[in-house]
């Protein structure tokens, strides 16, 4: 009788139902434990980075609403445009169709976004001529289209390598916006504007 006091005495006041739930607290702790050791980790194959080395820049006036196209033929006379956004490590990551694709859904509102702008980008070194080329593909003003390209290296810094302006005239005119070369180094030389027709329409 002395002993059950005691032990009464040091447990206190607790009751079965109290030891209970403290009991499964405990073994839904040790259970989540071990299934958190045992998980998987996810798997990151088939993950590709969009990692550029070049970015090739259009612009034509905000809110204007043609459609200006940029081409670019690669070193080994892939052509980059529209219907063939990329071949080799050459992409077309914007298509901009004037006002055709300004309007973008966000929090249930249409948002015009007045940008024109495509972004061609190379994502890898690979040696020789580049060619490219600025195309009135669509008009809606049937006025002249002031246009800008630009040429980025992007690593290991950024670094502008060529910035240049055109007009096109009217719908159809395809003009050589730039000609370059990379060498085996990663360096943009032998700019010029020589003409040359890659168009394919």
């Amino acid at each position: 009788m002395a002993f059950n006091n005691a032990w009464k005495k040091k447990r206190g006041n607790t009751d079965p139902f109290t030891d209970l739930l403290f009991n499964a607290l405990l073994g839904f702790t040790y259970l989540f434990l071990i299934a958190v050791m045992f998980m998987n980790p996810v798997a990151e194959t088939g993950i590709i980075e969009a990692k550029a080395e070049y970015i090739i820049a259009l612009n034509w006036p905000d809110n204007d609403p043609n459609d200006i196209d940029i081409w670019v033929e690669d070193p080994v006379g892939n052509i980059i445009w529209f219907k063939n956004r990329e071949a080799g490590l050459v992409h077309l990551d914007r298509d901009d169709r004037g006002n055709i694709n300004d309007l973008i859904k966000f929090n249930e509102q249409q948002v015009s976004n007045p940008l024109n702008q495509e972004l061609v980008t190379i994502r890898g070194i690979v040696p020789g001529e580049y060619v490219v080329n600025i195309h009135y593909y669509e008009t809606v003003t049937n006025t002249p289209v002031d246009v800008s390209v630009k040429i980025s290296r992007v690593n290991p810094t950024l670094e502008v390598a060529y910035y240049g302006k055109m007009t096109l005239e009217k719908k159809g005119v395809e003009k050589t916006a730039v000609r370059f070369y990379i060498s085996k180094q990663g360096n943009i030389e032998r700019i010029n504007k020589i003409e040359k027709s890659i168009l394919l329409l």
